[in-house]
């Protein structure tokens, strides 16, 4: 005599129907949010990037080399837009701010902030990073 064990096709393929939409749910989600970690990262760099090329081409660098200071549009041309590698600049925008003036000493502060629509999947978010340098030149 030989035991038979009941067939469960049926029980299968119903967990199947609610296990595998939150599964490929959560893997979806595990991409979008390293994809925007990854373009946070890079925002941040591009600030601090921006941030020192402020801070090396100040009052004292126009006076010693007789080129101009540099100001908010050519930071973000010589400085932060070349190296926008996974970013689209056109969703990009920068605010750069001196506190008092370029003068040596002073602070320069560089605000980034980026609309990036993740993947179109969960709508439009705003990233931003900030970053401060003394000027030193």
């Amino acid at each position: 005599m030989t035991l038979r064990t009941p067939r469960r096709r049926a029980a299968l393929l119903v967990e199947c129907a609610f296990v595998l939409p939150i599964f490929l749910f959560l893997v979806l989600a595990l991409l979008v949010g390293g994809i925007g970690v990854f373009r946070y990262q890079e925002l941040a760099m591009l600030a601090r990037e921006g941030a020192r090329h402020a801070s090396v081409h100040g009052a004292k660098y126009s006076m010693a080399t007789g080129q101009p200071a540099c100001t908010q549009q050519s930071i973000f041309d010589s400085a932060i837009k070349p190296k926008a590698t996974a970013l689209d600049p056109n969703y990009l925008s920068c605010n750069v701010t001196w506190s008092p003036d370029n003068r040596q000493g002073g602070t320069v502060t560089v605000q980034l902030s980026y609309q990036w629509v993740p993947e179109a999947v969960f709508g439009k978010q705003t990233l931003s990073s900030t970053s401060s340098m003394t000027v030193s030149y």
